[in-house]
């Protein structure tokens, strides 16, 4: 045995490349090989594990964390530490199997490149026309919340200087730099942490985060530059030789700012990289630049990672070129090269070196200076811009975030030996501690709810203790009450959710309410003008009654290049397609239209759309149905529809969206269900044709647009069971009905409540008033609203302008099986011409009906009477009548109607 392990030892020790070799050996684990021994020679494999080690196990952290609303650089962080000595470098042969120190060189090169990299992108996400806009502001709340934390850190340092400056691993160093160094540590802010955190919290548009953007920009822009000094007087051997190093960096920002921007700007729109992106080479060009920037910053004596961040500070943001060229690069920085460089300042970092009392008291010294220092310096200077206290507060709290940016602080100094490893632990400590703290103090001081009655007591709504003030005339609430009653069917402000998917069919569908184009007064070219006599009079123009305004929302994601659309929404909505497009139909159908865009996470979209509703005060919500079958909207909308159009009703985040929203809605919602509804070509095939594809259909033209639509009809199909809900679909019918081009037909389905008590549940609805004196009195109750809801049928169809006859039917139709006789009559009236525009079948959501078809509907699904399978969350969503409707063959989109609360309960 002894023999057999000697020369299997041999054998293994042979295939270790040796100095003289001239290849190293290709065999591998096939010839016995050790992949997890560091090779000099050959450090990819090596590499290769660590970097799948790190970057699962940040991934795996980060998703706690995220419920909890922290950073990933937490994450990043923490991840450091466990994989360093502080926990799972203490199993004996972790770290010389994982992490042997001869690996650390290979390790610290990838993730300082991927370092220059990260720090040009966050170049890219300062934008400084926020400082020159908000320059006040940013002056006094930067200045004081530096100035604070500085002195107290300089105060610190005095302190941290004698007691640990003999620790091993630092060089001589005067204490003026050291000085200046924690000073900076503890003034600095982490400004792309910042903006993730205002983001999240829906602060970034707020006054609080207006604030503490722009002064967080300064903030940034000025630790920068600090840390570049004290970096300059530790690599200088001379005072006069820091001199030479600081004023050379000065001259190269003004050559980069004079020299090398202007014609870089002017490439950019010569390539025309300013208006539709980057294109390869500028993306080349311009890494090319940092790597150039990088190098010299370097040999001049400061750190290169100062070099990339100018030139991403240089980098324009008209025509949203930082943006796009964020998103070209962002991923593999963030994903790949980031948490390499974090889990090094973890692998630095060892809890264990804090073993004394004294120790832990300098801890909890520089955490509390990083907190108060911040926190007071932030409050008082926002106090002093006229915020109240809980918003200045606020400020400050959010202006002690240190993040990412005081990691790289941190491992400069280690880096240059200002810092041993125990101080540093202390204060990667405190930056976690500050990070982590930052967003559940947000959240308690400025909580949603203060923000509203902030915002309402500064328009003059309530009085501070939240209670309304009394107003001169009567509110915007009283004034739309008011309109209701003189005309019930009319909607004059109408809040429309769009989606890129969803925005053909939507147009259509706003077009039957927009006013008919007016004829305008002859025209006659000028040259012609001279001799004709002005008409006497001419036709004004028609009041214009409808408002619209669109709101697309678009996910938040982890990507920086979404927090900076987020932040420059201003420049992003006005050249968003979606929102372009939305104006020009405004125009063409003489509707006064409004859109702005929303980047929010997708659990706030129902949040942002209610917000939306009260900013606007919007009579009616248009809500489409999502069509690819996601909430959020994707880059591939075609092949997104391809794959979703039998999936688009199982998407339970759609349905909870729609659920969410429906149950807070302070004013009607219509929600849309497309199904080719403007004519979409293709969206009728022949029953029993196929199509299939041959060498010559492939050749064809078949790919070529359609001619236009020639019938441009739509036929509506409404059944009225009574109720708030179906009121207002009535009404609204009838305000669709007014465009020359609809046909209705409006059936009151008359439940027979002896014969369908097996089928249908008969229930006294909510708002009477009927004593329960037994079954008799029931049923006395349930009789006089059913013919309360049967006579409000009637006086419409009494009231019935006589233009409209010929094209709105009436009808009462008795019934025992109320959803089966729907069924089959809505396969009847809809779906019968095959090139009109596309039919529609109106529901009520029916909460207030007087029937319940849950019964029946079960006995539908049960028997195979239905053609799809709808889930339950569908009917819980748009009711019972639409998952039965959503379920057939029905060749008709749905629109679903909720009435307001105050119609509900009135």
């Amino acid at each position: 045995m002894a023999s057999l392990l000697t020369r299997t030892m041999k054998g293994a020790t042979s295939l270790i490349p040796r100095s003289d070799d001239r290849a190293a050996h290709q065999g591998g684990i096939l010839e016995g090989a050790n992949p997890s021994k560091y090779d000099p020679q050959n450090p990819i494999i090596t590499f290769i594990i660590q970097a799948g080690i790190i970057v699962i196990f940040c991934r795996l952290l980060h998703y706690p964390l995220s419920k909890m609303r922290q950073p990933r650089v937490i994450a990043e962080i923490v991840g450091g530490i466990i994989l360093g000595p502080s926990i799972l470098g203490r199993i004996p042969g972790f770290s010389d199997a994982i992490f042997p120190t001869d690996s650390i060189p290979t390790l610290s090169l990838v993730a300082n490149l991927g370092l220059i990299l990260f720090l040009f992108l966050v170049g890219l996400e300062t934008d400084l026309r926020i400082l020159l806009t908000h320059w006040k502001v940013a002056l006094s709340v930067g200045a004081a919340g530096m100035a604070l934390p500085f002195s107290l850190g300089c105060a610190l340092a005095y302190g941290l200087y004698h007691q640990f400056r003999e620790d091993p691993g630092l060089e001589p160093i005067s204490f003026g730099t050291y000085m200046l160094f924690v000073g900076v540590a503890m003034a600095i802010t982490a400004f792309p942490v910042l903006c993730r955190i205002l983001t999240e919290l829906k602060l970034l548009h707020d006054h609080v985060g207006v604030v503490v953007l722009s002064a967080g920009v300064g903030n940034d822009v000025v630790g920068w530059i600090l840390l570049a000094l004290c970096v300059a007087l530790v690599n200088a051997g001379s005072g006069i030789s820091a001199l030479w190093v600081l004023l050379t960096s000065v001259g190269y920002v003004l050559f980069l700012v004079y020299a090398v921007r202007p014609p870089f700007m002017w490439i950019l729109r010569l390539n025309g990289s300013m208006q539709n992106g980057p294109s390869q080479g500028m993306v080349a060009l311009t890494v090319l630049m940092v790597l150039a920037s990088a190098f010299f910053t370097g040999i001049i004596g400061v750190h290169p990672i100062f070099g990339a961040f100018l030139i991403g500070l240089i980098c324009p943001h008209d025509g949203g070129f930082a943006i796009k060229l964020t998103e070209k690069l962002e991923d593999l920085v963030t994903v790949f090269f980031l948490p390499l460089y974090f889990a090094l300042s973890g692998l630095s970092t060892n809890i264990g070196l804090l073993d004394s009392g004294m120790t832990w008291a300098y801890v909890i010294g520089v955490i509390a200076v990083a907190f108060f220092g911040k926190i007071i310096g932030g409050t008082i200077a926002a106090r002093l811009c006229k915020m109240v206290w809980r918003e200045s507060f606020t400020v400050g709290v959010l202006m002690s975030c240190k993040g990412l940016v005081e990691l790289i602080v941190l491992n400069i100094g280690l880096q240059a030996k200002i810092l041993s490893q125990r101080t540093f632990t202390i204060f990667v400590v405190m930056a976690l501690a500050t990070t982590f703290a930052t967003t559940p103090l947000t959240t308690a001081l400025y909580p949603p709810w203060y923000r509203k009655k902030l915002a309402a007591w500064r328009r003059g709504e309530v009085d501070w203790d939240g209670k309304p003030l009394d107003q001169d005339g009567p509110s915007s609430i009283e004034d739309r009450a008011s309109l209701e009653k003189e005309d019930a069917s009319d909607i004059r402000r109408l809040l429309v959710y769009l989606r890129l998917e969803s925005l053909p069919s939507s147009l259509t569908f706003l077009s039957l309410l927009g006013d008919d184009r007016p004829h305008g007064m002859k025209r006659i070219h000028p040259s012609k003008a001279a001799g004709e006599k002005p008409e006497q009079s001419a036709p004004l123009l028609p009041k214009r009654r409808l408002e619209v305004h669109g709101l697309r929302m678009l996910e938040l994601t982890d990507r920086l290049s979404s927090v900076m659309k987020n932040s420059e929404i201003e420049d992003v909505s006005p050249k968003d397609p979606v929102v372009n497009s939305f104006h020009s139909f405004g125009q063409l159908n003489n509707i006064a239209v409004s859109g702005v865009v929303e980047i929010v996470p997708e659990r706030s979209y129902a949040e942002i759309l209610m917000r939306s509703v009260s900013e606007q005060a919007s009579d009616m919500v248009f809500l489409p149905w999502s069509e690819s079958g996601r909430l959020s909207e994707t880059s591939n909308t075609s092949a997104a529809l391809e794959h979703s159009r039998q999936h688009m009703l199982e998407n339970g985040a759609q349905s909870h969206f729609v659920s969410t929203f429906l149950k807070g809605a302070p004013c009607h919602t219509a929600i849309f269900v497309n199904n080719g509804f403007g004519g979409a070509p293709g969206k009728r095939e022949p029953e029993g044709l196929t199509r299939t594809k041959s060498r010559l259909s492939l050749r064809s033209n078949h790919g070529l647009s359609p001619a236009p639509l020639v019938d441009h009809s739509h036929h509506i199909f409404f059944p009225f069971f009574g109720g708030a809900d179906d009121r207002t679909a009535l009404r609204f019918v009838l305000r669709l009905a007014r465009n020359e081009n609809v046909t209705a037909t409006l059936v009151f389905m008359d439940v027979d409540q002896i014969s369908s008590a097996a089928d249908a549940e008969v229930v006294p609805a909510p708002f009477t008033n009927s004593r329960k004196d037994g079954a008799s009195g029931a049923e006395s109750s349930m009789q006089k609203m059913l013919e309360q809801e049967k006579s409000f049928f009637i006086s419409l169809r009494d009231s019935l302008p006589r233009e409209h006859e010929s094209r709105i039917l009436f009808e009462i139709a008795n019934t025992s099986h109320p959803l089966s006789d729907v069924m089959e009559r809505a396969k009847s009236e809809v779906g019968q011409s095959a090139r009109n525009s596309g039919d529609l079948i109106v529901l009520g959501r029916g909460r207030e009906s007087n029937v319940s078809f849950r019964t029946e509907l079960q006995h539908l699904l049960a028997s195979g009477s239905l053609m799809h399978s709808v889930g339950s969350e569908v009917g819980q969503s748009l009711g019972e009548t639409a998952q039965t409707i959503l379920a057939t063959e029905v060749k008709a989109s749905l629109l679903v109607i909720q009435a307001r609360k105050d119609d509900v309960t009135a």
